[in-house]
């Protein structure tokens, strides 16, 4: 974060004051460059203002994104020592058919709807039966039950969240992240951080290796100066660990932005239009011959035992244990999600839910009148754009690598906390702890060659259009910068008149 200097101090050491930005806009580029004529020239003082303000403007949500991030990567150990209890059992003989478990959790909670059920994916884990309805249940959430799948016994019921199954803990943690539990309206102070973190980190890489291009070993450039001091400690801290962290700063805003409001809806735009959506598999079937099945309030008969009700008037149904089976048979193994039909002429779909390296995100539709698999897809068979977004979204939820990951995770947030801290130190110290530093002078973007000034403001057009919670704030910042100048400018020419 750069800043313009005030005056010079009493007691200033000479570090400090070598190490000031430049004061005026001539002095800026000459700053950190060989040639006051070259495109850097021009450049650098508009860099150093787009950073500074992007940094103390931006920066509170980003710390905000941050520590949230912090809390959400250890909320994954955390849920496994608070719902220890509902997660694990001691291992037994073998396991009871799926059937006669969903039966069990049924018995215990015969409320709402079975939307799924997800069989013990290992030794020592329980089975989670999915109940849908559920009065005092979010809507958007699923009751799960959990059962022994060696006696059959419940365990306890709690309330589950998305496609990775969080409890209530991690669920509590994710939404604060994602929208500080302020609903649709939240989630855009978590897009606004990531449309600018990657501006930040790019623009804070650039400056600090043009400043230090002078130097002849990389330890200057990498590592922190531990004997400077002032203004010029600090920024050699903020300097070298932005510098560490800058690709997975870039990573965290990229993947952040793939399933945000605005942007997030660009990018699925575009991987329409490229054929890179990620595919489903078909769980039609056909036909009024299944017209029987639905999810009533104590569910279909397929997912308690299978057989015929034709009382209720339902169809011949294979059961959950024949679907399974089914599934097997195409190498679908653990740990998996078998998904009801959903409406009459509907398969049953059973996929992997595996989002850890390496992924299983197979998935298979079982015909609920015959037991035969109607649709296979394979997660290879997957659009080379479909990968990468799951890969980035679970590297990015600290899925992908397990507990490593989730470590590292930790790691980059605690050092986007420290270089937000730094970035607002320097800005206190360039105003000698008696005023908050400046900004680099207005019309830095008059010093950049036509040629330059052209692409770069068509490409920041583009940019701002696909992610607007980056182009509104800097469209805004500019209208209030040139109003301000001029009102500036005009108290100017009145003192001097």
């Amino acid at each position: 974060m750069s800043a313009e200097p005030l005056a010079p101090a009493t007691g200033d050491s000479p570090d400090d004051v070598a190490d000031r930005e430049p004061h005026s806009l001539a002095e800026a580029e000459s700053g950190g460059s060989g040639s006051g004529g070259s495109v850097w020239a021009g450049l650098r003082p508009l860099v150093l203002r787009l950073h500074f303000y992007a940094g103390v403007l931006v920066a509170p949500f980003l710390l905000v994104a941050t520590v949230t991030g912090l809390l959400y990567a250890g909320s994954f150990q955390a849920e496994k020592l608070v719902y220890a209890h509902e997660l694990r059992v001691p291992v037994g003989d073998r396991e009871l058919p799926i059937s006669a478990q969903v039966a069990a959790a049924r018995k215990a909670h015969p409320e709402g709807e079975i939307s799924a059920v997800r069989p013990s994916p290992e030794d020592g884990a329980t089975t989670r039966v999915l109940l849908s309805g559920v009065k005092g249940v979010d809507p958007d959430h699923t009751l799960a039950v959990f059962v022994d799948p060696y006696t059959g016994k419940v365990r306890g019921a709690l309330e589950q969240y998305g496609s990775t199954g969080a409890l209530p803990l991690r669920t509590w943690i994710d939404e604060f992240h994602r929208d500080l539990h302020l609903g649709q309206t939240g989630r855009l102070y978590s897009e606004l951080a990531a449309s600018w973190l990657w501006v930040i980190a790019l623009g804070g890489v650039v400056l600090w290796l043009s400043r230090r291009r002078k130097e002849s070993t990389l330890r200057a450039v990498a590592l922190p100066d531990r004997a400077a001091t002032g203004r010029k400690r600090t920024m050699s801290f903020h300097g070298a660990v932005g510098l560490w962290v800058a690709l997975g700063l870039l990573f965290l805003s990229a993947t952040g932005l793939t399933w945000s409001t605005y942007a997030g809806a660009n990018v699925e735009d575009l991987r329409t239009a490229l054929g890179q959506t990620t595919p489903t598999v078909s769980a039609t079937v056909g036909g009024g011959e299944h017209a029987g099945h639905h999810m009533g309030s104590g569910s279909m008969p397929g997912m308690d035992m299978g057989g015929t009700d034709e009382a209720a008037g339902h169809t011949a149904d294979v059961g959950l244990d024949t679907v399974l089976a089914a599934a097997r048979a195409k190498d679908l193994d653990n740990p998996v999600e078998i998904v009801a039909p959903a409406e009459p002429g509907s398969a049953y779909v059973v996929s992997q839910i595996q989002r850890s390296w390496p992924e299983k995100q197979d998935s298979v539709a079982v015909d609920p009148a015959t037991g035969e698999v109607t649709d296979v897809q394979r997660f290879a068979d997957y659009p080379v754009l479909a990968k990468l977004t799951r890969w980035g979204i679970d590297l990015h939820t600290g899925n992908l690598f397990g507990l490593v990951n989730q470590i590292a995770l930790a790691a980059l947030a605690l050092a986007l906390i420290l270089l937000i801290v730094w970035g607002y130190r320097m800005w206190w110290q360039r105003g000698r702890a008696s005023a908050l530093g400046r900004p680099i002078p207005r019309g830095a973007w008059r010093r950049v060659p036509l040629y330059v000034l052209v692409p770069l403001a068509a490409a920041t057009a583009v940019i701002g259009y696909y992610l607007p919670l980056l182009g509104i704030p800097l469209a805004a910042f500019l209208a209030v910068d040139i109003v301000a100048g001029e009102i500036a400018r005009r108290r100017r020419a009145a003192s001097a008149a």
